[in-house]
């Protein structure tokens, strides 16, 4: 099959363009505003002023002061901050930490290495959408737990969680609450106050800005150790010259989404459901992974019967259209996905999902391409599949 010229981007759970109107405000800070922060002449205090105008934006976003904003170099980083940050500085109290099965590989990673240092790590399981259970998180809660980390919005298949309950609980027990909010950042209200979040990880890729900048919320008071030691940046909680033109971006980011988030969401509701109800109607033993209500405006995850993932987008995009079979930071492994997994799917059935996340170049006939050629493709697949039925 011949590779189409049309270009439709259907993976913006993966990364986000950069919106033109976050470069605009970024181009400065590389040739004219570029001082390090540290420094006492006009070249700092400028830079220091931008970072500090940043701080404020991002914090706006989600209710909380401006000084509980600690700025890092990616998602991965902030939750790696969070959970050793908090695990060091709190392991007098307690070892126990409590996570989802279905967090991103970057919790899960620090997690299994926090365990190989004396920690004690509890993995709650989820429901078939995906949602854990309110009373199991109770239950699990005991003398020495130190901290909850529960991920806001899945990145694979788009379940928002019950953050205000679960932060309720996390602060009746006097347990920080961490939540990855790398997907919902943006895309959905979110605060801290009323949510009893301690600590809160944020990117700015996944939300129009630039890669390299993210953040993480840490309350006052929150006990929490560096991971970087040197020059103190960050409250000393994340030592490195600081990238202002980045968090700039970052910030601009953040001050669009909050402008346009309403109108946005109900724009993207309306594209996701209906690609939802076409996939669904039109494809034969077509499956929605992910709660049907309670998810990303943004998010679709479906399965296949008979269908390879890998293959299935290869042939969407020789046919111009971009997408993933599961999350883009572990699509190199051959591994069925963990979330897809843990809310009861088989290893076969996993293999044959697929991800389409939409964003603000989506427009419908783009969701009308996908359905017109989605169907073929998987008649095609289905036809030389070893899974097919004998």
């Amino acid at each position: 099959m011949p590779k189409t010229s049309k270009r439709i981007y259907l993976d913006y759970a993966a990364t986000t363009p950069v919106d033109s109107r976050v470069i605009k405000v970024m181009l400065s800070y590389f040739s004219e505003r570029f001082g390090n922060t540290m420094s006492l002449h006009s070249f700092g205090q400028e830079a220091k002023q931008a970072l500090e105008e940043s701080r404020e934006v991002v914090g706006s976003l989600i209710k909380t002061k401006p000084t509980e904003i600690i700025f890092t170099g990616s998602g991965t980083e902030s939750n790696n901050l969070a959970l050793k940050g908090i695990a060091f500085a709190n392991r007098k109290n307690g070892r126990h930490i409590i996570i989802s099965q279905i967090e991103h590989p970057s919790v899960l990673e620090a997690a299994k290495w926090l365990e190989s240092q004396g920690f004690k790590i509890t993995k709650l399981p989820v429901d078939r959408h995906g949602l854990i259970n309110l009373n199991n998180l109770k239950k699990a809660i005991k003398k020495d737990t130190i901290l909850v980390s529960i991920i806001h919005a899945n990145n694979e298949i788009g379940t928002i969680q019950r953050i205000s309950e679960i932060g309720k609980i996390c602060k009746g027990k006097g347990v920080y609450f961490h939540t990855d909010a790398t997907q919902s950042f943006g895309k959905v209200p979110i605060d801290v106050n009323k949510m009893n979040i301690d600590l809160l990880t944020a990117n700015s890729h996944k939300m129009y800005g630039p890669k390299g900048a993210a953040c993480l919320f840490v309350r006052e008071g929150t006990k929490i150790e560096p991971l970087l030691h040197g020059g103190g940046h960050e409250a000393g909680l994340r030592s490195s010259t600081v990238n202002v033109a980045a968090i700039a971006g970052f910030a601009e980011a953040a001050r669009i989404c909050k402008r346009e988030m309403k109108k946005e969401v109900k724009r993207l509701i309306k594209l996701r459901d209906k690609l939802i109800k076409g996939v669904l109607e039109k494809i034969e033993e077509s499956h929605l992974n992910g709660h049907p209500k309670k998810r990303l405006p943004n998010n679709t995850n479906f399965w296949f019967s008979f269908v390879e993932g890998e293959s299935l987008v290869i042939q969407l995009d020789l046919l111009g259209i971009s997408a993933s079979t599961g999350s883009a930071c572990s699509s190199a492994k051959l591994e069925p996905s963990h979330v897809l997994l843990a809310i009861g799917s088989k290893p076969h059935q996993a293999h044959g999902s697929l991800r389409l996340t939409l964003g603000r170049w989506t427009k419908e006939k783009d969701i009308d391409y996908v359905l017109k050629v989605l169907p073929g493709i998987i008649g095609r697949l289905r036809k030389i599949s070893p899974f097919k039925k004998r």
